[in-house]
Protein backbone atom coordinates (compact mmCIF):
# COMPACT_ATOMS: atom_id res chain seq x y z
CA UNK A 1 0.00 0.00 0.00
CA UNK A 2 1.23 3.81 -0.22
CA UNK A 3 1.56 4.95 3.05
CA UNK A 4 1.64 9.03 3.75
CA UNK A 5 4.67 10.60 5.80
CA UNK A 6 4.11 11.83 9.23
CA UNK A 7 5.78 14.53 10.67
CA UNK A 8 9.32 13.37 11.82
CA UNK A 9 9.80 12.57 15.26
CA UNK A 10 13.22 14.07 16.79
CA UNK A 11 15.77 11.19 17.38
CA UNK A 12 13.05 8.46 17.02
CA UNK A 13 11.47 10.19 20.14
CA UNK A 14 7.80 10.77 21.02
CA UNK A 15 6.75 13.84 21.01
CA UNK A 16 5.35 15.15 24.99
CA UNK A 17 6.78 14.85 27.98
CA UNK A 18 6.14 13.03 31.04
CA UNK A 19 2.74 13.73 33.05
CA UNK A 20 1.22 12.93 35.66
CA UNK A 21 -2.14 11.23 34.69
CA UNK A 22 -5.55 12.91 35.35
CA UNK A 23 -8.23 11.33 37.73
CA UNK A 24 -10.60 10.40 34.92
CA UNK A 25 -7.28 8.85 33.07
CA UNK A 26 -6.76 6.63 36.33
CA UNK A 27 -11.02 6.14 36.57
CA UNK A 28 -10.55 4.68 33.08
CA UNK A 29 -7.41 2.81 33.81
CA UNK A 30 -9.04 0.91 36.34
CA UNK A 31 -13.03 0.34 34.17
CA UNK A 32 -10.81 -1.41 31.38
CA UNK A 33 -10.62 -4.91 30.80
CA UNK A 34 -7.93 -5.18 28.15
CA UNK A 35 -7.80 -7.65 25.36
CA UNK A 36 -8.52 -11.01 25.26
CA UNK A 37 -6.03 -13.24 26.07
CA UNK A 38 -5.91 -14.49 22.25
CA UNK A 39 -6.02 -10.84 21.13
CA UNK A 40 -3.41 -9.89 24.05
CA UNK A 41 -1.10 -12.88 22.61
CA UNK A 42 -1.01 -12.01 19.37
CA UNK A 43 -0.10 -7.92 19.65
CA UNK A 44 2.83 -8.90 22.22
CA UNK A 45 3.92 -11.21 19.23
CA UNK A 46 3.85 -8.43 16.72
CA UNK A 47 4.85 -5.64 19.09
CA UNK A 48 8.00 -7.31 20.12
CA UNK A 49 9.03 -7.94 16.67
CA UNK A 50 8.47 -4.40 16.21
CA UNK A 51 10.07 -3.12 19.25
CA UNK A 52 13.11 -5.51 18.60
CA UNK A 53 13.94 -3.02 14.94
CA UNK A 54 14.98 -0.09 17.65
CA UNK A 55 17.82 0.77 19.83
CA UNK A 56 15.56 2.16 22.48
CA UNK A 57 11.86 0.82 23.16
CA UNK A 58 9.95 3.72 23.19
CA UNK A 59 11.37 4.84 19.76
CA UNK A 60 8.41 2.22 18.46
CA UNK A 61 5.74 3.96 19.73
CA UNK A 62 4.58 4.87 16.50
CA UNK A 63 4.61 1.91 14.88
CA UNK A 64 2.95 0.22 18.13
CA UNK A 65 0.06 2.89 18.04
CA UNK A 66 -1.17 1.85 14.44
CA UNK A 67 -0.44 -1.86 15.49
CA UNK A 68 -3.19 -1.55 18.08
CA UNK A 69 -5.56 0.81 15.45
CA UNK A 70 -5.40 -2.37 13.47
CA UNK A 71 -7.14 -4.09 16.10
CA UNK A 72 -9.67 -1.86 16.72
CA UNK A 73 -9.95 0.46 13.89
CA UNK A 74 -8.83 3.19 16.37
CA UNK A 75 -6.49 3.89 19.01
CA UNK A 76 -8.79 2.98 22.08
CA UNK A 77 -8.07 2.87 25.75
CA UNK A 78 -6.75 -0.19 25.65
CA UNK A 79 -4.79 0.34 23.06
CA UNK A 80 -3.09 3.19 25.18
CA UNK A 81 -2.61 0.71 27.93
CA UNK A 82 -0.90 -2.17 26.18
CA UNK A 83 1.52 0.40 24.10
CA UNK A 84 2.64 1.97 27.53
CA UNK A 85 3.24 -1.47 28.94
CA UNK A 86 4.98 -2.69 26.36
CA UNK A 87 7.30 -0.04 26.15
CA UNK A 88 7.63 1.39 29.60
CA UNK A 89 5.63 4.11 29.65
CA UNK A 90 2.73 6.11 31.24
CA UNK A 91 -0.38 5.84 29.82
CA UNK A 92 -0.59 10.11 29.70
CA UNK A 93 2.64 9.74 27.28
CA UNK A 94 1.30 7.54 24.98
CA UNK A 95 -2.13 9.85 24.67
CA UNK A 96 -0.18 12.85 24.24
CA UNK A 97 1.35 11.40 21.14
CA UNK A 98 -1.91 9.73 19.81
CA UNK A 99 -4.19 13.01 19.99
CA UNK A 100 -0.95 15.04 18.33
CA UNK A 101 -0.99 13.00 14.94
CA UNK A 102 -4.12 12.57 12.69
CA UNK A 103 -3.23 9.12 11.79
CA UNK A 104 -4.37 7.97 14.84
CA UNK A 105 -7.96 8.16 15.49
CA UNK A 106 -9.88 8.66 18.61
CA UNK A 107 -13.34 6.96 17.20
CA UNK A 108 -13.54 3.88 15.11
CA UNK A 109 -13.24 4.26 11.73
CA UNK A 110 -15.11 2.52 8.59
CA UNK A 111 -13.66 0.19 6.89
CA UNK A 112 -13.27 2.19 3.77
CA UNK A 113 -11.64 5.58 5.32
CA UNK A 114 -12.22 7.94 2.89
CA UNK A 115 -9.56 11.34 2.49
CA UNK A 116 -10.39 14.32 0.26
CA UNK A 117 -7.98 16.72 -0.30
CA UNK A 118 -9.37 20.22 0.21
CA UNK A 119 -5.27 21.82 0.41
CA UNK A 120 -4.69 25.06 -2.00
CA UNK A 121 -4.49 23.39 -5.60
CA UNK A 122 -7.25 20.53 -4.85
CA UNK A 123 -9.16 23.17 -3.23
CA UNK A 124 -8.98 25.09 -6.43
CA UNK A 125 -9.52 22.27 -8.76
CA UNK A 126 -12.70 21.26 -7.09
CA UNK A 127 -11.44 19.73 -4.07
CA UNK A 128 -13.84 21.84 -1.48
CA UNK A 129 -16.85 21.17 -3.71
CA UNK A 130 -16.29 17.09 -3.36
CA UNK A 131 -15.96 17.53 0.08
CA UNK A 132 -19.36 19.36 0.89
CA UNK A 133 -21.19 17.03 -1.65
CA UNK A 134 -19.93 13.94 -0.90
CA UNK A 135 -20.26 14.53 3.24
CA UNK A 136 -24.02 15.69 2.45
CA UNK A 137 -24.07 12.33 0.30
CA UNK A 138 -22.58 9.97 2.88
CA UNK A 139 -24.04 11.63 6.03
CA UNK A 140 -21.07 12.21 7.85
CA UNK A 141 -18.54 14.72 8.25
CA UNK A 142 -14.99 14.76 9.33
CA UNK A 143 -13.99 11.53 11.46
CA UNK A 144 -16.90 10.53 11.66
CA UNK A 145 -18.21 6.47 10.03
CA UNK A 146 -21.35 5.77 9.15
CA UNK A 147 -24.20 3.67 10.97
CA UNK A 148 -23.18 0.27 9.05
CA UNK A 149 -19.72 1.05 9.60
CA UNK A 150 -18.35 0.65 6.13
CA UNK A 151 -17.28 4.18 5.20
CA UNK A 152 -15.65 7.37 6.98
CA UNK A 153 -14.47 10.88 5.79
CA UNK A 154 -11.70 12.67 6.63
CA UNK A 155 -10.55 16.54 5.32
CA UNK A 156 -7.21 15.98 4.38
CA UNK A 157 -4.74 19.18 4.03
CA UNK A 158 -2.65 17.39 1.46
CA UNK A 159 -2.22 13.83 -0.43
CA UNK A 160 1.05 14.86 -2.08
CA UNK A 161 -0.42 14.09 -5.57
CA UNK A 162 -0.87 17.66 -6.60
CA UNK A 163 -0.54 17.23 -10.59
CA UNK A 164 -3.54 14.78 -10.15
CA UNK A 165 -6.01 17.74 -8.01
CA UNK A 166 -8.30 17.00 -7.25
CA UNK A 167 -7.23 14.08 -4.78
CA UNK A 168 -9.05 10.96 -2.73
CA UNK A 169 -7.26 8.27 -0.90
CA UNK A 170 -9.36 5.60 0.28
CA UNK A 171 -7.19 3.51 2.79
CA UNK A 172 -3.85 5.61 1.49
CA UNK A 173 -4.85 4.66 -1.89
CA UNK A 174 -4.82 6.75 -4.60
CA UNK A 175 -7.55 8.14 -6.62
CA UNK A 176 -7.14 10.79 -8.99
CA UNK A 177 -8.33 13.18 -10.81
CA UNK A 178 -11.57 13.22 -9.20
CA UNK A 179 -15.01 15.15 -9.70
CA UNK A 180 -18.17 15.44 -6.95
CA UNK A 181 -19.70 12.71 -9.08
CA UNK A 182 -16.90 10.10 -8.90
CA UNK A 183 -16.54 10.36 -5.76
CA UNK A 184 -19.80 9.86 -4.56
CA UNK A 185 -20.03 6.91 -7.11
CA UNK A 186 -16.83 5.66 -5.59
CA UNK A 187 -18.35 5.86 -2.48
CA UNK A 188 -21.24 3.96 -3.48
CA UNK A 189 -19.48 1.43 -4.81
CA UNK A 190 -17.51 0.57 -2.00
CA UNK A 191 -20.56 0.27 -0.02
CA UNK A 192 -21.90 -2.11 -2.73
CA UNK A 193 -19.05 -4.05 -2.00
CA UNK A 194 -17.91 -3.53 -5.85
CA UNK A 195 -14.18 -2.25 -4.14
CA UNK A 196 -12.92 -0.47 -7.32
CA UNK A 197 -9.16 -0.38 -8.12
CA UNK A 198 -7.04 2.39 -7.07
CA UNK A 199 -6.06 4.62 -9.54
CA UNK A 200 -2.38 4.27 -8.99
CA UNK A 201 -0.59 1.35 -6.73
CA UNK A 202 -1.68 -2.01 -5.98
CA UNK A 203 -5.13 -2.75 -7.92
CA UNK A 204 -6.42 -4.01 -4.66
CA UNK A 205 -7.94 -2.25 -1.62
CA UNK A 206 -7.15 -3.32 1.74
CA UNK A 207 -8.89 -2.21 5.09
CA UNK A 208 -8.50 0.69 7.20
CA UNK A 209 -7.04 -2.10 9.65
CA UNK A 210 -5.65 -3.76 7.64
CA UNK A 211 -3.66 -0.45 6.34
CA UNK A 212 -2.69 0.47 9.92
CA UNK A 213 -0.88 -2.91 10.70
CA UNK A 214 0.96 -1.92 7.02
CA UNK A 215 1.57 1.32 8.82
CA UNK A 216 3.03 -0.54 11.68
CA UNK A 217 5.85 -2.01 9.85
CA UNK A 218 4.38 -5.46 8.96
CA UNK A 219 3.83 -5.94 5.55
CA UNK A 220 1.37 -7.12 3.27
CA UNK A 221 3.46 -7.72 0.47
CA UNK A 222 1.80 -4.85 -2.04
CA UNK A 223 3.97 -2.15 -1.97
CA UNK A 224 5.77 -2.59 -5.13
CA UNK A 225 2.60 -3.78 -6.84
CA UNK A 226 1.57 -1.54 -9.92
CA UNK A 227 2.88 1.72 -11.11
CA UNK A 228 3.93 4.55 -8.44
CA UNK A 229 4.96 7.47 -11.05
CA UNK A 230 3.02 8.01 -13.70
CA UNK A 231 1.14 10.48 -16.61
CA UNK A 232 2.24 14.52 -15.64
CA UNK A 233 4.18 13.10 -12.15
CA UNK A 234 6.77 12.20 -15.58
CA UNK A 235 6.59 14.76 -17.83
CA UNK A 236 9.41 16.96 -15.56
CA UNK A 237 11.73 13.67 -16.04
CA UNK A 238 10.87 13.51 -19.81
CA UNK A 239 11.49 17.25 -20.65
CA UNK A 240 15.22 16.78 -18.48
CA UNK A 241 16.18 14.18 -20.38
CA UNK A 242 15.15 15.42 -23.79
CA UNK A 243 17.43 18.18 -22.73
CA UNK A 244 20.32 16.92 -21.58
CA UNK A 245 19.74 17.81 -18.25
CA UNK A 246 21.19 16.25 -15.22
CA UNK A 247 21.46 17.38 -11.23
CA UNK A 248 24.99 18.93 -10.39
CA UNK A 249 26.84 16.28 -9.30
CA UNK A 250 28.34 16.21 -5.58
Amino acid sequence: MSAPDERAVAGGEPVGGQSTPSSNEEVSTTMTKGYAPEVRERLERDAKEIIGRYPRPRSALLPLLHLVQSEDGYVSDDGHEFCAEMLGLSKAEVVGVSTFYTMYKRRPMGQYHVGVCINTLCAVMGGDQIWDELSEHVGVGHDEATPDGKISLERLECNAACDFAPVMMVNWEFFDNQTPDSAKQLVDDLRDGKEPSPTRGPKKLCTFKEASRVLSGLPDGLAGDGPSAVGPSLEGLKIAKANGWKAPEA
